[in-house]
């Protein structure tokens, strides 16, 4: 028997706000968290912008002092924003559940990186006896997730997905299916990432894959749009609680949304171009997994990075995956106002997509002023849209072909 998977609880970290509440009504607002870079000396780079969170302090958040002192950023953010899941959702591990039924698996694409850059910093400079003991356990890429069951208590299964921008809604989805066939009652789950530092920017740059519309930070994400010069680099974290059905009602929990399908597929074609055709057959599997048709889709959260080859891609995606039913279904791309989080992009947005659901919302892809001909759906431009909303997509894509998609609907409790 599979049991039924629902969403009980969100907590976010993001530059467009600490609490869900905040952040949902930044996104419908149509807001972008996008500015000037203020965490380090951006004038020699050739992009000087990011959605960067000003002036996190993790004390505020609740964490201890000497903790957080040997976290890196990223799993300051994981912990951030997994506490506050579950306390949006009321769990008290250990009490009102059982702790070895909790798991936690909360990805992140590069992990510490800041760790990394200020260790090798230290190595150069003064010597292999003064880098950190705590350099390795602080930088490695499973650490968000170790931190968070060690704060939480949970003592189920305990993962990492490290797949790229697609690290949050694997986890998202494996978690789902833990749940699904039995081997854990409830996941904390999403994604973290923290990589804006000046190796992280370079590397970017190098590539030429961020915008470099310095002069006007709030417009420069700016998917499908003819206008679209790369994708702006954010930080923070999402995390969900997952839940089975039966566990959620025994304990009367709010529920958000039911998780219903979970794809994933690789291009097998390059490092970092997409190939539609990947994402495409990662949407269909999730839709048959799903076991519903490709026309009761109403609404995609689309991988949309606002990069010139990327949008064309995906859209081509959509249209190989639900043929004329791509025409009628609602795609926005919520990277215009939050940047691209890379390995948390999946966690956050899945945030986004329970309270589409749950609100019966669409939230709008802003700065879509030119639409690009070859971009020919329907993105919700602008402004947020008010229809019904019974089931919906979220789409990650990742650098080396890693694709994942994951399906919620509206929760009817029959």
């Amino acid at each position: 028997m599979n049991h039924r998977v629902v969403v009980t609880g969100m907590g976010v970290i993001t530059s467009l706000g600490a609490d869900v509440e905040q952040f949902w009504d930044n996104i419908l607002q149509g807001k972008s968290g996008i500015s000037h870079v203020d965490a380090f000396d951006c004038s020699d780079y050739t992009t000087k912008i990011a959605s960067e969170i000003k002036n996190f302090d993790p004390e505020q958040y609740g964490l201890d002092k000497k903790e957080a002192r040997r976290m890196d950023r990223y799993v300051q953010f994981a912990s951030v924003a997994s506490l506050k899941a579950v306390a949006d959702a009321d769990l008290k591990i250990g009490e009102n559940v059982d702790a070895e039924r909790v798991g936690v698996i909360v990805g992140s694409g590069i992990g510490g990186l800041g760790t990394w850059e200020d260790q090798h910093s230290i190595l150069l400079e003064r010597g292999p006896k003064r880098v950190s003991p705590f350099f390795i356990p602080m930088m490695i890429a499973n650490m968000g997730s170790g931190q968070v069951s060690m704060l939480t208590g949970a003592k189920g299964p305990n993962s990492t997905s490290v797949t790229a921008c697609a690290s949050g809604t694997h986890s998202i989805g494996d978690s789902f299916r833990l749940i699904q066939r039995g081997d854990a009652d409830v996941m904390i789950t999403g994604g973290a990432e923290a990589t804006i530092r000046p190796t992280g920017m370079a590397g970017f740059c190098s590539m030429r894959a961020m915008s470099v519309r310095n002069d006007e930070p709030q417009k420069a994400s700016r998917p499908f749009d003819i206008d679209r010069d790369g994708f702006v680099m954010g930080e923070g974290a999402g995390v969900i609680i997952l839940e089975s059905l039966e566990h959620a009602q025994a304990r009367g929990a709010k529920i958000y949304a039911e998780i219903i399908g979970y794809g994933m597929s690789a291009d097998a074609h390059h490092m970092t171009e997409p190939d539609p055709n990947g994402a495409a057959r990662c949407m269909i599997k999730a839709v048959e997994d799903a076991q519903i048709n490709a026309e009761d889709v109403d609404y995609i959260n689309a991988h949309g990075t606002s990069t010139p080859v990327g949008d064309i891609s995906e859209t081509k995606a959509i249209k190989i995956a639900f043929g004329e039913h791509a025409y009628k279904l609602a795609v926005s791309s919520t990277k215009s106002m939050t940047g691209h989080l890379l390995g948390a992009a999946g966690g956050v947005e899945a945030v986004i997509l329970a309270l589409s659901l749950k609100q019966d919302i669409l939230p709008p892809t802003i700065n879509l002023e030119n639409q690009d001909p070859e971009c020919d759906l329907d993105y919700v431009p602008n402004k947020p849209r008010h229809t019904q909303v019974r089931t919906a997509i979220s789409n990650s894509f990742g650098f080396g072909g890693h694709n994942a998609s994951i399906v919620m609907k509206k929760y009817e409790s029959s």
